[in-house]
């Protein structure tokens, strides 16, 4: 058995994007909680019927620790105050799911804000295109971007794969991409966060999602061929557009829902 990961096929669009279109806003690096205000923001927006088919918001944050509401998720923080005042590292306790992460410079971080019932998702099929877009994207870079069932996100397998005696394999697996959301009244909140060219000492303060594997990005798997962190925002943003079966276009500065 393979560490019961698999490489999938693209998903096709589970249905036609809203007639509004998805609003595609880059934020820039914005401080978590600002952030988290803009997400409120759309959410009502799209609620209201203002920006009924959605937004996807890009942004980089500065050194910031997040926990979400995992029981036990506040264990897997592993540095003291004073280990994190040193490094200029907050620490927010958030009401997405999953467990503990990291955000930091080089880290793409997106928030759909997203009608699910509009383009005709499930939790599960939603989980699942998120997953497949930042495969695609990874695709793109040369990458191969994994799936592991009982472990939400995307992996990449590091070292050669040997098999043992016991058909098990062998071989360093690393999370690249972590996911943790939330739904309220239907309309996704928070996303996921891709490490383009994190620094990954910020993740020896933390056991990362509480699973004690290793975390690596782009850069540390791609050196010298890593794209910068605009190349693979805009492709990140154009394949969640084909995804939802939505029409291409290059992201706007801030505007609705903007602090």
């Amino acid at each position: 058995m393979k560490d019961a990961l698999t490489v999938p096929t693209a998903i096709p669009s589970s249905g036609p994007a809203s007639p509004a279109g998805l609003e595609i806003v880059d934020l820039g690096r914005m401080e978590y909680r600002a952030a988290w205000r803009c997400q409120q923001q759309w959410h009502e927006g799209v609620l209201s019927g203002a920006a009924a088919g959605g937004v996807l918001l890009l942004v980089e944050h500065p050194p910031v620790i997040t926990i979400g509401r995992t029981p036990g998720a506040a264990a897997h923080l592993r540095a003291d105050a004073a280990a994190l005042a040193e490094r200029g590292i907050e620490v927010v306790q958030t009401d997405r799911g999953g467990d503990i992460t990291f955000h930091g410079p080089g880290q793409l971080v997106v928030y759909p804000i997203i009608p699910l019932n509009c383009y005709h998702l499930g939790l599960h099929d939603y989980m699942r295109l998120l997953e497949q877009v930042v495969i695609d994207t990874l695709a793109e870079f040369t990458l191969t971007g994994l799936r592991q069932p009982q472990a939400t996100g995307v992996w990449v397998r590091r070292g050669a794969a040997d098999v043992d005696d016991g058909g098990e394999v062998a071989g360093d697996l690393a999370k690249i991409c972590a996911m943790g959301v939330r739904l309220r009244r239907w309309v996704s909140l928070h996303g996921l966060a891709l490490n383009v060219q994190t620094d990954l000492s910020y993740f020896e303060l933390i056991d990362p999602c509480g699973l004690g594997r290793p975390v690596t990005s782009m850069q540390a798997e791609l050196g010298e061929r890593s794209p910068a962190l605009a190349q693979v925002k805009a492709e990140l943003a154009r394949r969640f557009l084909v995804a939802l079966g939505g029409a291409t276009g290059e992201p706007r500065p801030p505007g609705f829902g903007s602090p």
